[in-house]
């Protein structure tokens, strides 16, 4: 327990990749408030956790309810922002712009707008960590929309890195994860899409949120780990 006297915030903490990382920050001792926009999902993730932890649900795409978050919250040490979207598939030549700029609206403008607003109250020895994708870093058909979205992250972290300093800036890079992402998908689409992509990869499988969340906590944890994008998808990227 020798991160008992610190604080972790996840964003976006009350399903998937972001619950899992809650989880796993809070095995390691870390005091832990999670957030989202669903009262009573927020509830299933404290059952969850089976632990006491702290709750807030907000809107991150509305400046005014993440102020008033974190004016509220106090001192703490460490921001993980696991705010999602999946906006920005299918073939350049007919993808709705629109669709790309929603998809900014949806993931990259909450995940920004919340790091500005914790920079008064977070340790300055603390870090924030950001949840991108690794479509940002493939060269494949039918992805620009959402690899110029998640992209965006990847480009800030050495600049946020350098300006902010000591605050430690990173991002995780997560490839095809078993997470309510895919549930889109009907249950047997959805197998067959894990199958491909699993298939494709190095190791053979899709990833699983804790396997994220494990690579996301290491960054929390290591002092001498700053403007770096970690990523997490099996290989994936070689294999595309």
């Amino acid at each position: 327990m020798e991160n008992k006297n610190q604080h972790a915030v996840v964003i976006g903490g009350s399903s998937g990749i972001g619950l899992a990382t809650a989880t796993a920050l809070h095995q390691r001792g870390y005091a832990v408030t999670i957030t989202g926009r669903n009262e009573e999902k927020l509830r299933d993730a404290v059952k969850a956790l089976d632990t006491a932890v702290g709750t807030a649900a907000f809107d991150g795409g509305k400046p005014g309810e993440v102020r008033r978050f974190f004016d509220g919250l106090g001192a703490f040490d460490h921001l993980v922002l696991c705010l999602s979207g999946g906006r920005g598939l299918g073939p350049f030549a007919t993808l709705d712009l629109a669709e790309v700029r929603a998809g900014v609206d949806e993931k990259i403008w909450p995940q920004l707008s919340c790091a500005q607003a914790a920079l008064p109250t977070i340790s300055r020895n603390g870090s924030i960590t950001f949840v991108s994708a690794v479509s940002a870093q493939l060269a494949a058909p039918g992805i620009a929309g959402i690899a110029a979205i998640n992209g965006m992250l990847l480009s800030v972290t050495p600049i946020l890195a350098a300006e902010l300093k000591p605050l430690r800036i990173n991002t995780v890079a997560p490839g095809v994860i078993d997470t309510p992402w895919w549930d889109f998908l009907p249950a047997h689409q959805r197998q067959a899409v894990f199958s491909e992509y699993g298939a494709k990869t190095p190791v053979g499988r899709v990833g699983r949120p804790e396997e994220v969340a494990e690579a996301i906590t290491s960054l929390v944890k290591n002092g001498f780990i700053t403007g770096q994008v970690l990523t997490v998808d099996g290989g994936l990227r070689y294999a595309a």
